[in-house]
């Protein structure tokens, strides 16, 4: 489904990103209020919540453009898997953060930051993957079900990764501040959060527009982060300079190897 035919679809996409703020606006403002330790990431308990308003924000919104049906066909599109046609697409997803993250590892070591010499995995990652599932589907909904496919009907593939991006980034903010991240750190992850969404933006494209896709990439790599040697405390070492480094330029070889409108070759 696409959403509709939208005459004004920036107008749209900025009415659905204000929604977003508005419903995640509660969800931050009890965060000062209630704590739970144990969670993946050190994440405030109250994310859980948070993370799954872009969906309802894109609920509401479809719901009032194009009714149940509408809202059922949005749903659909979570397991609409069957819209990657290319096998190779599919192995980009699941290891394209492998990459990332083995690169950013080896280029820390060269460098002597402290990050442990052996990976030691927890049996706990086998249920937080099914969590950031969940998790991934509760933004993707939102920003790339709707918004993204919203604003490929005027914009480039690229201008619309960054139109999501940078809201999408300091839609995070709250809570970078809230576990007490320092301020270089929270730099480099907004950037590195804006360069991700071009990242998104080229994988959804090139892999049939499939939002199942993206709810895994995204899923692999917040996993991937969470089995990082030494856990996401060493990748965010050096204020997180080097790994977040490597997504930006990512990105932007994204936006200079392929073409702008589509992302795609």
């Amino acid at each position: 489904m696409r959403c509709g035919v939208m005459a004004q679809p920036l107008r749209s996409a900025f009415r659905f990103l204000a929604l977003v703020y508005l419903l995640t606006l509660p969800w931050w403002l009890l965060s000062r209020f209630v704590t739970l330790d144990g969670l993946p990431d050190n994440l405030p308990v109250t994310d859980i919540g948070a993370t799954f308003m872009p969906a309802l924000a894109a609920l509401i919104l479809v719901f009032r453009d194009a009714g149940v049906s509408g809202v059922r066909a949005l749903l659909a599109r979570v397991l609409d898997w069957r819209k990657i046609k290319s096998a190779g697409w599919l192995a980009v997803i699941l290891v394209l953060p492998l990459g990332l993250y083995s690169l950013t590892y080896l280029v820390m070591r060269a460098t002597g930051l402290p990050v442990p010499a052996s990976l030691a995995l927890s049996p706990e990652l086998t249920f937080v993957f099914p969590l950031f599932m969940l998790a991934a589907a509760g933004e993707e909904l939102g920003y790339t079900a709707y918004a993204t496919d919203l604003l490929q009907q005027r914009y480039s593939a690229l201008l619309s990764g960054l139109i999501i991006g940078v809201p999408w980034a300091l839609w995070h903010l709250p809570s970078m501040i809230q576990v007490g991240q320092a301020p270089g750190l929270i730099m480099w992850g907004l950037l590195a959060t804006v360069a991700f969404r071009v990242i998104y933006a080229w994988l959804y494209n090139n892999a049939g527009g499939s939002l199942f896709a993206i709810i895994l990439f995204h899923a692999v790599a917040n996993t991937g982060r969470s089995a990082f040697p030494g856990g996401r405390a060493a990748y965010e070492l050096h204020n997180g300079a080097i790994g977040y480094a490597i997504i930006i330029c990512l990105g932007l070889g994204l936006a200079l190897a392929y073409r702008p409108k589509t992302l795609m070759r």
